[in-house]
C-alpha cells in the first residue's frame, strides 16, 4: 500500500467531510473504478460488490454494452426538456407498459420523486371522485418510500419521519401483513393504499399473498388507488420483471427507479388508463426527467435483460444463494433467519449488523446492513455461484468470529 494511495483517499475524504452537507455515515472507502460484480479502490483493492450502488448496478459496472451506448448517445444530445419530442422517450413508455400491463408512463429522476408522483396522481383522483374529503392514505409500518415530504409522510419508520413535522396530513399505518388492521382502515375516505411488496430498508420482509389480496380487494371496494412501490424490489431483482407479477395482483399505479438506467439518475411512476387524465397540463412536470440519454440507456438496460436472459440467472443463482444462507442460519445460533429471493436477500441477525458489514469491507466484500441486525445484499444480476461462494466464505468467517463473542 503506497503512501501516496494512502494520502490520496485521505484528501478526498477530508474534502467531503469540509464541503459536503453530513447526512451520510459512509465507510472510509474511496471508491474509482468497477468491473462486473468488481469494485476497486484508489489503492488497487478489489471488492466483491453485493449491494450494487443499493440494488442500482443491476448489470454489475461498466457493462461494455452500456458504456457503448452511453457514450454514443452523450455525442448527440443529453438533454433537450420537456418542452420538445425526444426520439426515446415515447419508445420507452410503451416498452414499460407493455412489460407491466399498465398504460401510461411519467418519468422522473428517482424513485422518490416517482413517490410523489403516485401520491398526486392517488389525491387529484380522490378528489374528482369524491372531493377533499376523500384524501386519506393508508401506508405500512416498516415501510420506505423516500425523504421528501410526501414520500417521508407515507415512510412508516418514525425514525425518518421525526424532526421534520409537520408532513402531510391523513395518513394512517397499519402494522405489517395485518389484514384485520388493514380492513379497520381502508375505508371510503381512502385515496390511495402504498406498500412494497418486498420491504428493502425495512429489512427484505415480504407481504404475504393474503395482505397482498386484501389490498387489492379493499381498495377496489372503496374506489381508492392501490400503489406499489418497487424502487427497490422491481425490474428483475425477484426473477421476475416485477414482483406484483409473481402474486397475480396488479396495482393502479406503480413506482420504480434503481437499475433502470443502469446507474444514470432515473425513476418513472405507471398508472392504469383510468388515471391518466387526472393530471391536467402544468400540474405536474420535471426538467431532467425523461431525457434522451437516460431514457437511451434504459432501452438498453432491458434489451440487456432480455439478450442475456438475466432474470433466469437471477431465479438460479438467487436460490443459489438463499440456500447458502440458509445453511448459515442453521450453523450459526446468532443468524435468526435468512429473507428475500433472487437478487434481493438478507440474514436477520441476533446481535447488531454493521460491525460484521465494516469487517466484511475488510476482507474485500461489499454488504450493508439496515434495521440494525439486518445483513442486506442486492447482487447484480450477472452473479455467478462461484461468486456467491466466495462472500459465503467471508461471513462464514466473520459469523463465527462474532459467535464466539456472543
Amino acid at each position: 500500500m503506497s503512501t501516496t494511495a494512502v494520502s490520496k483517499a485521505e484528501q478526498i475524504i477530508e474534502r467531503e467531510r469540509q464541503h459536503v452537507l453530513p447526512v451520510y455515515t459512509r465507510y472510509p472507502v474511496v471508491l474509482e473504478r468497477g468491473e462486473g460484480v468488481w469494485v476497486y479502490d484508489v489503492e488497487g483493492r478489489r471488492y466483491l460488490d453485493l449491494i450494487g450502488g443499493i440494488g442500482v448496478n443491476a448489470l454489475g459496472h461498466a457493462h461494455p454494452r452500456m458504456v457503448k451506448v452511453i457514450q454514443e448517445q452523450c455525442a448527440k444530445l443529453i438533454h433537450i426538456s420537456n418542452l420538445f419530442y425526444g426520439e426515446y422517450q415515447g419508445e420507452l413508455a410503451d416498452k414499460i407498459c407493455g412489460l407491466s400491463g399498465m398504460d401510461r408512463a411519467f418519468f422522473t429522476n428517482s424513485g422518490t420523486e416517482a413517490i410523489e408522483g403516485t401520491l398526486k396522481v392517488a389525491r387529484a383522483a380522490g378528489q374528482r371522485k369524491s372531493g377533499p374529503a376523500k384524501c386519506k392514505l393508508v401506508a405500512l409500518d416498516g415501510s420506505y418510500h423516500g425523504r421528501s415530504y410526501g414520500a417521508l409522510s407515507v415512510t412508516g419508520q418514525e425514525k425518518h419521519r421525526k424532526g421534520f413535522e409537520p408532513l402531510l396530513s391523513d395518513v394512517t399505518f397499519v402494522p405489517f401483513n395485518d389484514v384485520n388492521a388493514l380492513r379497520a382502515t381502508v375505508d371510503h375516505n381512502t385515496c390511495a393504499l402504498i406498500l412494497e411488496p418486498i420491504l428493502g430498508e425495512g429489512g427484505i420482509r415480504s407481504i404475504t399473498p393474503d395482505f397482498m389480496r386484501a389490498a387489492r380487494n379493499l381498495t377496489e371496494a372503496h374506489d381508492a388507488v392501490l400503489i406499489f412501490d418497487e424502487i427497490q424490489c422491481g425490474l428483475g431483482r425477484t426473477g421476475s420483471l416485477f414482483a406484483y407479477q409473481e402474486l397475480g395482483i396488479k396495482p393502479d399505479a406503480l413506482a420504480i427507479a434503481k437499475p433502470i438506467a443502469g446507474g444514470l439518475p432515473m425513476g418513472a411512476f405507471l398508472v392504469r388508463k383510468s388515471l391518466a387524465d387526472v393530471i391536467s397540463p402544468g400540474k405536474h412536470g420535471t426538467t431532467f426527467g425523461g431525457g434522451p440519454l437516460a431514457c437511451r440507456a434504459a432501452l438498453e438496460y432491458f434489451a440487456i435483460l432480455e439478450d442475456e436472459r438475466l432474470l433466469e440467472n437471477v431465479k438460479r443463482v438467487g436460490g443459489y444463494l438463499r440456500k447458502q444462507f440458509e445453511n448459515l442460519t442453521r450453523e450459526f445460533s446468532i443468524v435468526k433467519e435468512p429473507r428475500g429471493v433472487g437478487m434481493i436477500q438478507a440474514l436477520e441477525l441476533s446481535i447488531p449488523a454493521r460491525p460484521i458489514v465494516e469487517e466484511a469491507i475488510q476482507e474485500g466484500l461489499l454488504i450493508n446492513s439496515t434495521q440494525d441486525t439486518v445483513l442486506r445484499v442486492l447482487p447484480p444480476f450477472i452473479l455467478q455461484e462461484q461468486h456467491v461462494d466466495e462472500a459465503i466464505s467471508i461471513l462464514r468467517k466473520l459469523l463465527r468470529k462474532a459467535s464466539d463473542k456472543h
